[in-house]
């Protein structure tokens, strides 16, 4: 009979990976190595009593480095914050996983402010794709994919305003979960957009998501019944959100879908091009993270002397300058296209996109010019960031079959949150059947 390794002893391999490239770290930003051994010792004990804290218990997790932990600044990717004042008790999530029985690694290296999505830090050394240390992580969760995909945690914890949890869980081949906005409480999170923001999960599997979702939503740990596929209505929203769909991806999503159908799935398109038009029109002033954004850093954009990335500072600083009135009059807007939304896919159980059109671009095409790295970037918040605009849930899924990773990106309605995990359970197990 095999041994299932302890808490202690899987921490231990991840901590002699981290040890390994001291010298050279570039995923997290900071290791609580002897709190973290003292945690899984902990879990450890537990379980040789037999008693759990419940299913997270023992499970070694990673957070994005905008979340607050006591006793220390939080950073959020920036150098500017070093001198920021200690955070004084840990973020609202951080809290619950660690009453959980969650084991913390560590914080992991993300874009400053989670302001953009391709993956890069002017700040700190570049973190390579974990499949291929050439090509870009996705961001603005950089160091979350590649910890779980490398295996340094088992759960990362990431936040998600535009698709920074779903952008490098597809470049790097593992599961990310958005839950609905306001559903996970932020407090303790440093913020970009308070009106986009939602902290989630990246995983191997759909399962541990859910179980992260759950701790952090203080809702009953359990990983919900999967929801067979036969019979569900999915919709799939052809025209623009397929534009410029690399070949690959292209062909994975086909063989995904052609999957679905072969477990009774029910296909249709989707019309939604009229609503993304239209919400594009409303944000043509600035879009919702960029005016939010600028407001939650308003204090220092005009100092041009900050070491700030660039491509951070330029598009905040012109979105300080539109008026409160627009502000007010584009989220009025929003609140209706919200509805809208909601209304054209409530005939739906789910909505099924690529994640993201492209795999992994290389870092040398898009570190060196800048106006291939606008539309790569443009590229990559393309289809998450509708789940974002329109106040939806989202899921991205690794598709088989591929030589890079790409993402199936599963949408759901507001609030449907756990019934979207259920049924990305059994669209799992359908994937990993077809491998």
């Amino acid at each position: 009979m095999q041994t299932v390794p302890s808490a202690r002893e899987r921490l231990e391999l991840a901590l002699a990976k981290l040890d390994a490239r001291r010298d050279d770290e570039r995923v997290f930003v900071k290791v609580y190595a002897d709190a973290a051994r003292n945690a899984a010792e902990a879990a450890d004990r537990r379980a040789a009593e037999g008693g759990s804290l419940g299913p997270l218990d023992g499970r070694i997790v990673s957070i994005k480095d905008l979340l607050d932990v006591a006793g220390e600044p939080t950073l959020s990717g920036s150098v500017i914050r070093r001198t920021a004042a200690a955070a004084v008790a840990d973020a609202v999530v951080v809290e619950r996983l660690r009453k959980a029985g969650a084991v913390i690694i560590g914080k992991t290296l993300m874009t400053e402010f989670a302001f953009t999505a391709v993956g890069l830090n002017p700040h700190y050394p570049v973190a390579g794709n974990a499949g291929d240390p050439d090509r870009v992580a996705g961001g603005s969760s950089i160091g979350a994919g590649i910890s779980v995909a490398e295996g340094t945690s088992e759960i990362a914890i990431g936040s998600d305003t535009g698709g920074s949890i779903r952008i490098p869980a597809a470049l790097n081949g593992v599961v990310g979960f958005k839950p609905t906005a306001r559903r996970i409480p932020l407090q303790g999170a440093f913020p970009l957009s308070p009106s986009l923001d939602s902290l989630g999960p990246l995983a191997r599997s759909v399962a541990d998501c859910a179980l992260a979702d759950a701790i952090m939503a203080d809702v009953l740990p359990a990983v919900p019944m999967p929801i067979a596929l036969k019979g569900l209505r999915i919709g799939v929203p052809r025209s623009q959100l397929f534009d410029l769909t690399e070949p690959s991806i292209a062909t994975a999503f086909e063989t995904s879908l052609s999957t679905f159908e072969g477990a009774g799935a029910i296909l249709a398109d989707c019309s939604i091009d009229d609503l993304i038009d239209a919400m594009a029109v409303a944000t043509s002033v600035g879009s919702i993270a960029g005016i939010e954004g600028s407001r939650v850093h308003a204090d220092w954009l005009h100092d041009k002397g900050l070491d700030v990335d660039q491509r951070v500072r330029r598009p905040l600083l012109r979105r300080l300058a539109v008026p409160e009135s627009e502000y007010i009059a584009l989220m009025q807007r929003r609140r209706a296209l919200v509805e809208a939304m909601d209304r054209r896919i409530s005939a739906f159980d789910l909505i099924a996109v690529p994640t993201c059109p492209i795999v992994a671009p290389l870092i040398k095409e898009v570190a060196a010019h800048e106006q291939r790295y606008r539309e790569i970037e443009g590229l990559l918040l393309r289809n998450t960031q509708v789940a974002n605009q329109f106040d939806l849930t989202a899921i991205s899924l690794p598709m088989p079959g591929m030589a890079l990773p790409g993402g199936l990106m599963l949408i759901g309605r507001h609030g449907a949150d756990r019934r979207l995990l259920a049924m990305a359970l059994s669209v799992e197990q359908l994937l990993a059947k077809a491998m």
